[in-house]
C-alpha cells in the first residue's frame, strides 16, 4: 500500500490523501464518506457495519474495506491533517481510538479503561492499543511531534494535544508554572516513564486566531485576570 498526502499547508480548502493498493492488500476506512474518488474493480469496496464497540467510539455505524488492486482519494476537511504510522509487534502505545482513520489488515485492538478521574476531566473513556504487523492512520490537528520520556523528569503535554503514549507510563492531570500562568492553561499531562510520547502541535492555533482579531480589549484583560478565564470567557 502506497499513501501521498497533499501537503500544501497554504490551501485552506483541506488535504487530499490517495491510497494505491496493490493485489492483495487491504485497508479499513472508518470514515468511508470521505472517499471522494475511486478507480478500480467494483467488488474493491465492501461497505459493512462496524460492530457494537467501534460504533460507540466513533460515533459512526459504517466502515469500508478497501482491496486491491485500487486506488482512491479521502478528502479531509480544513483543519485537519493525517499521519500514517507504522505498527510492529511489540508496540505499547495507547491511542484515542476517535482519532482513527483507517487501518490495515493484519493490525488488532484491544481497549484500556482510563480512572475515573481521568474521565471526569478528559470526557474520554478509553483508550486502544493496536497490536500486530501494519499500519493505521490518524486524524490530528497540525504535525505531529514526539518526545522521548525520561523516568524520573516529567514532561507536560497539554491534554487536549496527546495522541498516543506508552502503556506503561505514569500520567498525571496538572497545571504547572507560577500562579498566573497555571490558571491560564488547559490540564497537562505530567508524563514519566520509558518510551516516546506522541502529540499534535496545531491544536492551539485557533486560540492564536482568536488572539489576532479584534475580540474586545476589555473580554480579553478578563480572561488574563480571571482564574481559568480563558476557558470560561470565548
Amino acid at each position: 500500500m502506497n499513501i501521498q498526502i497533499n501537503n500544501d499547508n497554504n490551501a485552506p480548502i483541506g488535504q487530499a490523501v490517495t491510497f494505491s493498493l496493490m493485489k492483495g492488500d487491504l485497508v479499513h476506512i472508518l470514515h468511508p464518506e470521505q472517499i471522494v474518488a475511486y478507480r478500480g474493480p467494483s467488488n474493491g469496496r465492501n461497505d459493512r457495519f462496524m460492530n457494537m464497540k467501534r460504533m460507540y467510539r466513533k460515533r459512526k455505524i459504517i466502515q469500508s474495506d478497501m482491496t486491491g488492486p485500487s486506488q482512491f482519494v479521502a478528502a479531509l476537511p480544513p483543519g485537519f491533517a493525517m499521519q500514517p504510522i507504522d505498527i510492529n509487534e511489540g508496540s505499547d502505545l495507547l491511542y484515542d481510538f476517535r482519532s482513527l482513520f483507517y487501518f490495515s489488515d493484519g493490525i488488532t485492538m484491544q481497549t484500556r479503561i482510563l480512572s475515573m478521574k481521568n474521565i471526569l476531566v478528559t470526557h474520554d473513556i478509553i483508550k486502544v492499543k493496536f497490536s500486530g504487523t501494519g499500519q493505521i492512520g490518524i486524524l490530528t490537528q497540525g504535525p505531529v511531534c514526539q518526545t522521548e520520556l525520561h523516568p524520573t523528569e516529567p514532561v507536560y503535554i497539554d491534554a487536549g494535544s496527546l495522541i498516543a503514549y506508552p502503556e506503561n507510563a505514569n500520567l498525571e492531570l496538572t497545571v504547572y508554572g507560577n500562579t498566573l500562568a497555571s490558571q491560564r492553561m488547559n490540564y497537562h499531562w505530567k508524563m514519566t516513564g520509558k518510551g516516546t510520547v506522541l502529540y499534535q502541535a496545531g491544536r492551539q492555533n485557533r486560540q492564536l486566531e482568536k488572539d489576532m482579531e479584534n475580540d474586545g480589549f476589555i473580554k480579553r484583560v478578563l480572561r488574563e485576570i480571571i482564574p481559568f478565564g480563558n476557558v470560561f470567557i470565548k
